[in-house]
């Protein structure tokens, strides 16, 4: 049938259905519940963890192991020898967790290694000093890895502290098997700047296990035959330290006059 629009001559208009989207009723949502500010304990956490409060750390522990070691007195070793109960592998494992912890604390290599063999003679002198040199290059990078790396790396922004950086952060193990190798590369140095790198954990022990041997060697057998300093051993020994020091110094002058050419 037709409605009276259309009997009327009318045009006849459809309305159109309620659709899904107009029966839906609108949810107001929720406002975001802002985080709670953090408390006291939280803030003093935060100030703690800091990269800065780390560095600050860093710098107390070393400072303090440095003032031990000077209180201590540990090249008395050379003299009075370790007590009569540290005997054998014992002993040896002893002087290298402390010749480790020296290392860290700022304590000359070549005293410790002249005491190595001096203490244990030319083969368990050379274990203990590069177990001891092992530990302490471990214990120094894991320290500034973990306390110094944060808060000192946006400092690197000369040129050649951006090169070192590239340098031990791309090609770390033969970086470090360099410095090792070349006499006059302070060992504390070394450790905290690669550890301030990119440069891996293991790459670094192999580099420094590998690359100390030479010098560490020489200045242990000199410590173990110090009593016949005619002998061929002593004298040998002495040659391998002073020869690659020479070289090194050579190097170091004419790289020092090809700078100021620059």
């Amino acid at each position: 049938m037709l409605d009276a629009t259309n009997r009327s001559g009318g045009t006849a208009t459809a309305r159109p259905r309620a659709g899904s989207s107009d029966l839906a009723v609108a949810v107001p949502t929720a406002a975001p519940v802002p985080a709670p500010a953090p408390g006291f304990a939280g803030r003093c956490a935060r100030v703690l963890l800091s990269p800065w409060s780390r560095l600050s750390l860093l710098v107390v522990l070393l400072a303090s192991a440095a003032a031990a070691m000077v209180v201590l007195e540990p090249h008395h070793l050379l003299t009075d020898g370790l007590p009569a109960r540290l005997g054998g592998v014992v002993g040896v494992v002893a002087y290298a967790v402390a010749y480790g912890a020296c290392t860290v604390a700022f304590v000359p290599r070549p005293l410790l290694n002249l005491a190595a063999g001096a203490l244990f003679g030319s083969q368990f002198g050379l274990v203990a000093a590069l177990g001891g040199t092992v530990l302490g290059a471990g214990l120094a990078f894991c320290l500034g890895r973990v306390l110094g790396q944060e808060a000192l790396r946006p400092l690197l922004r000369g040129r050649w502290l951006k090169a070192a950086d590239h340098q031990l952060s791309r090609h770390g193990f033969r970086s470090m098997l360099a410095a090792r190798l070349f006499p006059g590369i302070p060992f504390a140095a070394a450790n905290y700047c690669a550890s301030v790198s990119r440069m891996g954990l293991l790459p670094f022990l192999l580099a420094t296990a590998l690359g100390s041997i030479p010098n560490t060697a020489a200045y242990v057998v000199a410590g173990a035959r110090a009593s016949t300093p005619t002998s061929p051993a002593f004298l040998i020994a002495l040659a391998c330290i002073a020869v690659p020091g020479l070289a090194g110094a050579v190097v170091a002058w004419r790289k020092r006059h090809r700078l100021r050419g620059r």
